[in-house]
């Protein structure tokens, strides 16, 4: 059987993409060239940021593509060879990798869900930004400096204490619902 992912043209997703070694702290050790590899190929490939978190070994995004355009994959096959370029070869490598001239740093694969309607998008959106809460690295989603939350506050959509608000309790994973 062969997986098929979504492919609605001008869709929104949700995505998350993770590194091979989940005990590595390169996404936000190297964030500066991760910001690169994604203006690099968003200059080739627009879409739009709806959300976007980036944690030491993961990271959430919510985008939204033109219209017409279903190809996220080529999109991450981009941001994640752009971004391993700017790295030193210090990671381990599979045999199966090495064979197909591969590095080490990502997973293959990463999960996407296409986004249904706006209650979807807004629990999608939320789950982006409460995600350093969630995973134990701040304990207010406006404290940790890589996520798209600050576009929110600034634009007046959010407060810096929104983690804080009742209803998003992170022990029930917030609106989204996953623990």
């Amino acid at each position: 059987m062969r997986y098929r992912r979504a492919n609605a043209a001008g869709g929104t997703y949700f995505f998350t993409v993770n590194l091979a070694d989940r005990s590595r702290r390169l996404l936000v050790e190297r964030v500066d060239d991760l910001r690169f590899a994604v203006r690099a190929m968003r200059d080739r490939h627009p879409f739009e940021i709806v959300a976007w978190v980036v944690l030491p070994d993961h990271l959430r995004a919510v985008w939204t593509l033109p219209q017409g355009d279903v190809d996220f994959s080529t999109r991450w096959m981009l941001i994640k060879s752009g971004f391993s370029r700017r790295l030193e070869r210090d990671e381990a490598i599979w045999e199966s990798r090495v064979r197909k001239g591969e590095r080490g740093i990502w997973q293959r694969r990463f999960w996407e869900h296409q986004i249904r309607d706006d209650d979807d998008l807004q629990r999608h959106v939320d789950y982006v930004h409460i995600n350093p809460v969630k995973h134990g690295h701040t304990s207010r989603a406006s404290d940790w400096p890589y996520s798209s939350i600050h576009r929110y506050i600034r634009a007046g959509e959010l407060t810096p204490d929104w983690s804080a608000e009742p209803g998003l309790a992170v022990a029930d994973g917030g609106r989204f619902g996953e623990g």
